[in-house]
């Protein structure tokens, strides 16, 4: 249905066929486009139509119109510029569809635009919606399980048909104490630490990384190739945008609860430098020799290599918080831990060094942002260049964080193909993990940390964490409210992922402040739920994301689709390499294998 050989207009992914008639007689149009999402943009050329020979022999022009969100078309006349007619409509995938253009006698001389629906569009997000379906079947299916499990009577009788049943004892087992995560929170160490006042591990925080992780994973290898499964154009969120910052936020957990328990055991300080120093380099050098957009071109490519990036941004970011906790690491109050009293603001007051150099660090990123003059742009430019605001500043693609990475590393060192590309045409270089964003991503982290403050300030005080979890998650909320003004693009500084905005950082922590609210009670307090399956890949997540980047080109990983311009083909394809991971990660996780770094 993609190809109309008549008409020579080849359809791909998120495209329909418009058909334009045009019945004026001697009047050539200019078929201008432009997506409702693409903010302040100048119209584009679709195509020309020429004027018709005579009354009711119209010329008609094919054309190829963007399905994935609402467009506007306008139809000029060619010669004087004017415009006939302008219409807002969202079209269907591989619909096809008339629009009639005529004048109109009703005592007025007036033109009038008509759109026909010739075909009708497939349902793309059906396979999406047909996905869910079966997904949300299995869970149903294992809790019922799970429920027969339980039943005396049911578990006898299983027993006697099957001699080894070890399902229970494997999920519901333990791997032990936070004390046996390395410092970034993803490995285990298979000792058994014997030390009485270290706290169990929080499986709600292994659950939370593995979730993010596996959203990672599946927007990565393309999510179907579903518009909202990719970054957003500029401002805005996508499901693709919620991921890394989850990721980071619940590293910084992870910081605080690894260092706190390697600290009661004796650990020096000066020690654990010295590890925190390696693996941050460890990650920002895997990140730009394995994990890299340019590796394909060759071990010595080194005139092209992306220098930032998800690995190098969390290498940094890992860096600075944890030598922060480091530097000004108090001991957990006595009267926390084994009395269980604790002022209200312990976690925070306990703090006040580290939230200094914080909100010195973000005071950095507004100067910067807002005040540093950038050549050719206007001083406290926040948008996307190219089409954006109406193409003026063409080549100030994200402003003072766009100059600072051209400036520092070279256009040749950046990413080359930021989503601004797709609406806006934007055609200088520009890193969303560039280095100014990098500012915000510590700022993200150390929220991490204070997550897990109250988790082990107020152990075993389900109601006292639920309260600052609430709190946290509403304050970030109300402050992200102010930032944006309720607006996608009319606010003081929009959501935006490119940019790694104050705003994202507060929408995105109060969100993550929310996911812990729902899954601490139900996955560590009431046990209703192991965490499974996103456990497993959050125990091993660091192996799951770099073999996820080298191996995603390879069998059984990716294979060649019948039909590359199907939804439901790319969506088969990419949910299948997902399961893979988190079967490797299952894996590995029975066999007590886990990678550190």
């Amino acid at each position: 249905p993609g190809l109309d050989k008549k008409r020579h207009v080849e359809l791909k992914m998120d495209q329909a066929l418009l058909l334009i008639h045009n019945e004026l007689v001697g009047t050539n149009l200019t078929v201008y486009w432009n997506s409702e999402r693409c903010y302040h943009c100048l119209p584009q050329a679709l195509g020309n139509v020429s004027g018709s020979g005579e009354p009711g022999k119209p010329s008609t022009a094919p054309v190829a119109v963007s399905t994935q969100h609402t467009s506007i078309l306008q139809l000029n006349d060619t010669l004087e510029e004017k415009e006939v007619c302008r219409l807002k409509y969202k079209f269907g995938e591989f619909g096809n569809y008339s629009l009639l253009v005529k004048h109109v006698h009703n005592g007025v001389n007036e033109t009038a635009c008509d759109l026909v629906v010739n075909e009708n569009p497939v349902d793309s997000n059906l396979p999406v919606c047909i996905a869910f379906l079966v997904g949300l079947a299995v869970i149903i299916a294992v809790c019922f399980l799970r429920f027969l499990l339980s039943l005396d009577d049911f578990n006898n009788w299983i027993s006697k048909a099957i001699n080894s049943w070890e399902t229970d004892r494997l999920i519901n087992s333990e791997l032990g104490s936070p004390s046996r995560a390395g410092l970034f929170g993803d490995d285990a160490q298979p000792e058994v630490w014997r030390l009485s006042a270290v706290p169990p591990r929080l499986r709600c925080v292994d659950t939370f990384r593995g979730l993010a992780l596996i959203l990672m994973v599946f927007v990565n290898y393309g999510g179907g190739k579903y518009w909202y499964f990719k970054h957003a154009s500029w401002n805005g969120l996508t499901v693709a945008d919620l991921v890394f910052p989850w990721f980071v936020f619940i590293m910084g957990s992870s910081i605080f609860l690894s260092m706190t328990s390697i600290l009661q055991r004796g650990c020096s300080k000066f020690r654990l430098l010295g590890k925190v120093a390696w693996r941050s380099f460890l990650l920002i050098c895997i990140g730009i020799v394995i994990v890299n957009p340019n590796y394909c071109l060759g071990p010595l490519s080194w005139d092209k290599v992306r220098i930032p990036g998800v690995l190098q941004r969390l290498g940094v970011t890992y860096f600075v918080v944890a030598v922060l906790e480091l530097l000004f690491a108090k001991p957990v109050p006595e009267s926390c831990v084994s009395e269980r009293r604790c002022s209200c603001l312990q976690d925070i007051t306990s703090s006040w060094p580290q939230w200094l150099v914080i909100l010195m660090l973000e005071s950095v990123w507004l100067a910067l942002t807002f005040f540093l003059p950038v050549p050719g742009c206007p001083t406290g430019y926040l948008g996307p260049g190219g089409i954006g605001d109406l193409g003026k500043y063409p080549n100030c693609t994200g402003g003072a964080a766009g100059y600072i990475d051209r400036l520092l590393l070279g256009d040749d060192h950046i990413y080359q193909h930021p989503s601004s590309n797709v609406l806006y045409h934007t055609t200088v270089a520009y890193d969303p993990e560039g280095i100014l964003g990098t500012i915000n991503s510590i700022v993200m982290a150390f929220l991490g940390v204070q997550a897990g403050k109250i988790l082990l300030y107020y152990k075993d005080q389900t109601k006292d964490i639920l309260i600052r979890f609430t709190a946290w998650c509403c304050f970030l909320g109300l402050f992200s409210v102010v930032l944006t003004k309720v607006s996608e693009n009319e606010g003081f500084i929009p959501v935006n992922k490119n940019l790694w905005s104050i705003s994202y950082i507060t929408t995105l922590s109060s969100f993550a402040f929310f996911i812990l609210l729902i899954l601490y009670p139900i996955v560590d307090v009431k046990g209703l739920w192991t965490g499974t399956p996103f456990y497993y890949p959050g125990m091993n997540s660091i192996l799951v994301y770099v073999g996820h980047e080298v191996f995603k080109n390879y069998f059984p990983f990716q294979w060649r689709l019948q039909d590359n311009q199907s939804h439901k083909e790319h969506l088969i394809q990419n949910i299948v390499a997902t399961a893979l991971w988190v079967l490797i990660a299952y894996i590995l996780y029975r066999k007590k294998v886990f990678w550190k770094i």
